[in-house]
């Protein structure tokens, strides 16, 4: 079943600002939300939409690749590589995810959750804990943006205590139901104002929303539920990528403190500079300098590629500036949608010093009829797009 266009899902259109977009999420997941929707699954698939459409548009790399490709140019880029929210994240993921634009209007988001208030489930629901996401730096060559990178990391972070398996406490029966809020992690308070009984929630003071206390710490974590160590993460990186791109590998943050959900690693790309090559979205440059004679006579000569040398040929009287474009020896798409080229500019390179018989000799050609400049219609049409490319 093919995705609907996002804007259409949020019901905005692109020039929608970064707010616009929020508060027609913020719409949409209201009317689409469980609470209100109880045991309707078609809500609750349309609430995942939603989701899924929010973290695409609210991000501004994700929106220009949707942009530009559509669907195709980030459906490798969804959260945590899962294909969005519609696959193989829960409805606690994305009020983790998300809670944080709703505030407390919808009577205490605690735990994290902001939809407590709904259907008069509040103080029932506690939002599942996430750990916090680890961004970290990895410079890739062009070779390895051309052909896709495996990487092996090893980072120190926040993982769940080997002894009480994150609980925080030594055993089961060292927790036990927290007596302020009879263990619905909610403290309800009712004040009488001049309008009436005004009831507000907020998380329990006693056990902070857990519902739960513990009796008995864990020694390791002395009940926190985490530790610091190290891991070591493996992760492939798909050709055709860019400097700034954020891939978003799920699970590998942080653990939270006492149970729930481990953040995200959220891995941002770097390009490390070529020495010869410069690259220019998908195609690469470079600038090839010959001699005068060969320019004059013609050559074989060597240009680098990401995949090693190849051999191109200097038609005699090529021009200096002339562009020769090698097709498929660029960078791929990120997507796999095609390859971009190779521009071999040509630079034609005038000796600064000369020697006394070289300088005999080219007197003897500067009066010489074919020494004097000539363009022709074709060299005058070339240069003439490359001075509008330039100065726009």
């Amino acid at each position: 079943m093919s995705k609907r266009d996002y804007y259409e899902v949020l019901g905005v259109d692109k020039s929608a600002s970064a707010e616009d977009i929020k508060k027609a999420y913020r719409k949409k997941a209201i009317q689409f939300h469980p609470d209100k929707n109880p045991g309707d699954k078609t809500a609750e698939e349309k609430f995942k939409e939603a989701a899924e459409a929010y973290d695409v548009l609210s991000d501004s790399n994700k929106k220009a690749r949707y942009d530009q490709f559509g669907h195709a140019g980030v459906d490798n880029m969804g959260a945590g590589g899962a294909g969005g929210f519609g696959g193989g994240f829960t409805m606690d993921d994305i009020f983790s995810r998300f809670g944080d634009i709703f505030g407390g209007a919808f009577g205490g988001a605690f735990g994290g959750s902001p939809f407590g208030g709904f259907g008069g489930s509040s103080g029932s629901r506690r939002g599942v804990r996430r750990g916090s996401d680890i961004r970290i730096r990895v410079k890739l060559t062009l070779e390895e943006i051309a052909h896709g990178a495996d990487k092996v990391i090893k980072i120190n972070k926040l993982k769940a205590c080997p002894d009480c398996h994150g609980k925080g406490a030594v055993s089961e029966s060292d927790m036990k139901t927290c007596p302020t809020c009879n263990g619905t992690g909610v403290f309800t308070r009712v004040t009488h104002t001049f309008l009436g009984q005004m009831q507000s929630s907020s998380p329990c003071p006693a056990c902070n929303g857990e519902g739960k206390v513990i009796t008995k710490p864990c020694k390791t974590c002395n009940g926190e539920g985490v530790v610091k160590g190290a891991e070591e993460i493996s992760f492939s990186i798909p050709k055709g990528v860019e400097g700034g791109m954020q891939l978003t590998i799920s699970g590998k943050g942080n653990a939270p403190k006492r149970g729930g959900v481990n953040g995200n690693l959220l891995v941002v790309i770097e390009e490390e500079p070529h020495p010869e090559l410069q690259r220019d979205g998908n195609d690469l440059i470079y600038s090839l300098y010959v001699t005068f004679v060969q320019a004059a006579l013609g050559d074989d000569v060597e240009v680098p590629t990401v995949d090693g040398k190849v051999r191109i040929k200097i038609d005699p009287g090529t021009q200096s500036g002339r562009m020769l474009r090698l097709r498929g020896k660029g960078l791929p798409e990120v997507n796999g949608y095609g390859t971009g080229d190779l521009l071999v500019f040509v630079q034609v390179w005038t000796p600064a010093k000369l020697s006394k018989d070289e300088k005999d000799l080219l007197s003897k050609l500067r009066d010489s009829t074919n020494f004097k400049p000539n363009p022709s219609k074709e060299d005058r049409n070339f240069f003439d797009r490359m001075k509008k490319m330039f100065s726009q």
